[in-house]
């Protein structure tokens, strides 16, 4: 099972002053990257209160496409002012089968952390399987 909840904030610059010009440029872009991916589930980039915002969710049996964590390292790079959070759970993770994992964008750096509110998956959020 691999099931993710996101959001990012985009941002040029961590100084939130960015130019409405420049930051309509980078938002144009992602929207195109998005739109190349090919995803079921949430995934959109949409202005509220002038500000833009990517919104992502899904669940599936197994780990497949989008690629998220290239999601998130991309507007890293096109939006280093930007910040969010992405939880993920994939019980076929090596390592991190009982966890809920966060990938951390903040800065321009994405960086990968245990989720302790969530985790261990069992039996924080789940019971132990019964014999």
């Amino acid at each position: 099972m691999f099931e993710y909840h996101g959001w990012i904030t985009v941002r040029r610059t961590a100084a939130d002053d960015d130019d409405e010009t420049r930051l309509r440029h980078i938002v144009d872009e992602l929207e195109l990257h998005i739109a190349q991916i090919d995803s079921p589930y949430l995934l959109d980039l949409r202005w509220m209160n002038g500000e833009p915002f990517i919104h992502l969710g899904g669940y599936s049996n197994h780990r497949s496409s989008p690629d998220l964590v290239e999601l998130f390292e991309h507007v890293a790079v096109v939006a280093p002012g930007s910040y969010g959070l992405l939880h993920v759970r994939d019980d076929e993770d090596p390592g991190h089968e009982n966890e809920v994992r966060v990938l951390r964008l903040v800065r321009g750096v994405v960086t990968q952390h245990t989720e302790a509110l969530l985790s261990p998956c069992i039996p924080t959020v789940e019971d132990p399987f019964a014999d």
